[in-house]
Parts: C-alpha cells; sequence; structure tokens
C-alpha cells in the first residue's frame, strides 16, 4: 500500500525531486512532476508548491504522456 494519498499537501512528500518542464514560462505556469517509486508519480502546479499533488500509478501516468504526445489533448477548450 502506499504511503502517498492523493491531494495530500506536495511539501509532505519527503524525498520527492520535483522536475518543472523545460518550456515552462517565467511565471512559473507549469506543472511539475516527481517519480516517488517505481510505480508511482506525484504532480503539483509550480505556482503552489507547498499545495495539493496528484498521486498516479505508473500506468495512468503513462497512459496520459502517450496521449499528450499524440495529441490528443490539443483541442481542448480553455
Amino acid at each position: 500500500m502506499s504511503k502517498w494519498e492523493n491531494g495530500m499537501a506536495a511539501n509532505q512528500i519527503t524525498g520527492a525531486r520535483w522536475q518543472k518542464a523545460r518550456a515552462s514560462d517565467a511565471q512559473n505556469d507549469c506543472i511539475e512532476v516527481a517519480r516517488l517509486s517505481e510505480n508511482e508519480y506525484a504532480v503539483r502546479n509550480s505556482r503552489f508548491p507547498d499545495g495539493p499533488a496528484l498521486i498516479y500509478t505508473r500506468d495512468e501516468f503513462d497512459a496520459f504522456i502517450d496521449g499528450a504526445g499524440k495529441g490528443e489533448f490539443s483541442n481542448m477548450p480553455v
């Protein structure tokens, strides 16, 4: 069972090494990702680094990255 919970404060995830995309802008309008274990990832909003983190399994995260790379989210309304 995971020691991390979806929605927990990102600053409570000890040892996380958060990575920001190179495409981030100067206002930090981006997300950051940390690999927690072989099978879990955390995602947080870079503007609120102590805010909630979303926890994903490796399969969930891989599916999102695959879909994003294929443009599956490109035509979402803003």
